[in-house]
């Protein structure tokens, strides 16, 4: 029996996470309103998702940069179809940052007519399907499989959530054209973080000093991130992640998949995968020591 009763549940052709949302909020997304200075950070899961919330919450709070508010990145940057803390988000004060793993023709009608702004950030699916391994085993909500083997056949086969990787960020980059978007790499970021988040910059119209950017850059090293309560997660509640199992920030590096996938494991992702990987625009890169 597939593991979408407790854990997940199917919705208009994505998973969501059971109990955290509902197939109705889902559907009253289509009608959200959307002013034309919100940013939506749009990833597939484990690809440097919150990693791009403290870059856009950096980015846009002074209080963040100089350490002055003690706020939690998800609050500031908080999840569009995961309203874990029931914020009214019609009364938040412009410009709005939200973060989704959202499938394309899910999220609001209005950002699909070029409403907002959307930062879709790409990460190499063997370093996602490894991070989404080992993250399962600390999130609460998501069903933990310990054999790596059967976890790479449900990520292949689209049967974790929000679905299939390939047709997440194929659908986005085909219907690039509807939004008002920016493509990234987490390899890109992890190669030249001060050269992404200027890009960041220049795709908002938000303009910094160059300390404003350095201090940026600094505290969104993933170092600094990890050891800041606010901007890892470490701070959400038990009944999502629990206590002790490990962090929800744990490499972040390109190229681990090597420690856990075997070789016949990475031949049978390439076999799923690299065909229809080559339609793509993105240039992953598989290791930490190849170039962009």
């Amino acid at each position: 029996m597939e593991p979408s009763n407790k854990y997940m549940f199917k919705h208009k052709g994505a998973y969501f996470v059971q109990n955290v949302t509902t197939a109705e909020y889902i559907d009253s997304l289509e009608d959200f309103e959307i002013r034309d200075s919100d940013v939506f950070v749009v990833t597939y899961p484990k690809s440097g998702t919150v990693w791009s919330q403290n870059i856009l919450s950096l980015i846009y709070h002074e209080g963040h940069r100089d350490g002055t508010e003690n706020i939690n990145v998800i609050d500031r940057v908080p999840w569009l179809e995961y309203n874990l803390y029931k914020v009214d988000f019609v009364s938040r004060p412009s410009p709005r940052l939200f973060t989704t793993h959202m499938f394309y023709n899910l999220v609001p009608r209005d950002l699909r007519n070029r409403k907002g702004k959307v930062i879709y950030v790409a990460r190499n699916p063997k370093d996602v399907v490894v991070s989404y391994f080992h993250f399962s085993k600390i999130s609460v909500t998501l069903e933990t499989v310990s054999d790596f083997n059967i976890f790479l056949e449900k990520f292949l086969a689209g049967k974790v959530i929000p679905g299939s990787w390939l047709d997440h960020i194929g659908g986005w980059f085909t219907h690039r054209d509807d939004f008002n978007i920016l493509f990234l790499t987490f390899e890109e970021m992890k190669k030249d973080l001060r050269g992404a988040v200027l890009k960041i910059c220049k795709f908002l119209g938000k303009q910094l000093t160059e300390k404003e950017l350095d201090t940026v850059v600094e505290k969104a090293s993933f170092d600094n991130m990890k050891r800041d309560a606010r901007a890892n997660y470490e701070n959400m509640p038990e009944s999502l992640q629990e206590r002790g199992k490990g962090h929800f920030l744990r490499k972040g590096t390109i190229g681990d998949w090597k420690n856990t996938m075997t070789v016949v494991q990475s031949e049978r992702f390439d076999s799923v995968f690299k065909e229809k990987m080559k339609e793509l625009p993105f240039k992953f890169i598989w290791d930490i020591n190849e170039d962009l």
